[in-house]
């Protein structure tokens, strides 16, 4: 686990997906932090392989929401600016994020970003050893830091926010 140096600007990313697939993000959330600040922020619905929606009742987004939206082919170029000079990619459990990321790449053909990823429950773990759980509403309610589960830019900034204050908590 590292935790990203505060003078270098970190990326706190989050998807939702339509069903079991991980090459089915039908939303993304980025969000850039610098010198310990949000200082952008971006989230695109993306239309899905496969029309089945399985998560409709955890996110609220259905086929409907997402049929004229381009695929992740389409959205992800639009978003990478944000990565530019990034020193890390963070997610709230990383390996679901960077899992599903790797497969959208792969099945668009595009490159995965270089930039390691590092995971914001692990941390937490490790930050707040007393937290009875490092569930994203959990540790947020703990930092008292505004949540609306499930909603891929409200998760991004929630997690750009946990790292922060693991920065913070770290001294760095």
């Amino acid at each position: 686990m590292t935790i990203p140096r505060p003078d270098l600007p970190f990326v706190a990313i989050d998807f939702e997906t339509a069903d079991h697939g991980r090459d089915s993000a039908c939303a993304v959330a980025l969000v850039r932090v610098e010198d310990g600040r949000i200082v952008a922020r971006a989230k695109r619905l993306i239309r899905p392989p496969r029309r089945g929606f399985v998560f409709t009742h955890i996110h609220g987004i259905s086929w409907r929401d997402v049929q004229h939206e381009p695929p992740f082919a389409g959205v992800w170029p639009t978003l990478t600016y944000l990565l530019e000079d990034a020193s890390t990619l963070v997610a709230h459990n990383a390996s679901f994020d960077r899992g599903v990321l790797r497969r959208c790449c792969e099945a668009s053909g595009l490159p995965m970003p270089p930039q390691p990823f590092e995971c914001t429950v692990r941390l937490a773990r490790r930050t707040w050893p007393s937290l009875y759980s490092a569930r994203l509403n959990v540790v947020c309610e703990h930092l008292h830091i505004p949540l609306v589960h499930h909603d891929a830019q409200s998760d991004a900034e929630a997690c750009a926010r946990i790292m922060i204050e693991v920065q913070k908590a770290s001294g760095r």
